[in-house]
């Protein structure tokens, strides 16, 4: 299996600190229709007692309306690439330099690796940085 390389819209919003909040909004995505891979939480800077959820992906009217419902929306300023492929020794630390050798900043970064697959998502700057991000490493890992 190759790689597969997409621009990927992630929703953010903020969620409580507290037993429930998370499981409230993940339900409520769930009964739209949501086959979420992509789920973080973290503390709010700043805010005591919030944190910030990111979740991907949103498929439709219905899945969206629901993100809506619970307070999140579509977060347009974090541009980001879904990178999904055979995990290999030192893949992200090759991603990563391929992006720097480009002049690409990587703003933010989110992986795993389970059993023979790595997912990557990756935050840029701006949508020009993700589309060339996307034709370098398309080109790269194919």
């Amino acid at each position: 299996m190759g790689f597969e390389i997409t621009r990927v819209d992630v929703w953010a919003g903020e969620i409580e600190d507290r037993p429930g909040a998370l499981a409230e909004k993940l339900e409520a995505l769930h009964r739209a229709g949501a086959n979420l891979e992509f789920v973080i939480v973290r503390p709010s800077a700043g805010l005591p007692g919030t944190g910030v959820l990111f979740v991907a992906p949103l498929h439709g009217p219905q899945q969206t309306k629901a993100a809506e419902d619970v307070g999140l929306h579509h977060a347009a300023t974090m541009p980001e690439l879904r990178i999904l492929g055979p995990d290999r020794p030192g893949q992200g630390a090759g991603i990563a330099r391929t992006l720097a050798e480009a002049g690409i900043n990587i703003a933010g970064l989110s992986a795993a690796a389970i059993g023979d697959q790595c997912l990557f998502y990756i935050r840029f700057e701006t949508e020009a940085d993700v589309k060339r991000a996307a034709q370098i490493l398309t080109a790269k890992l194919g």
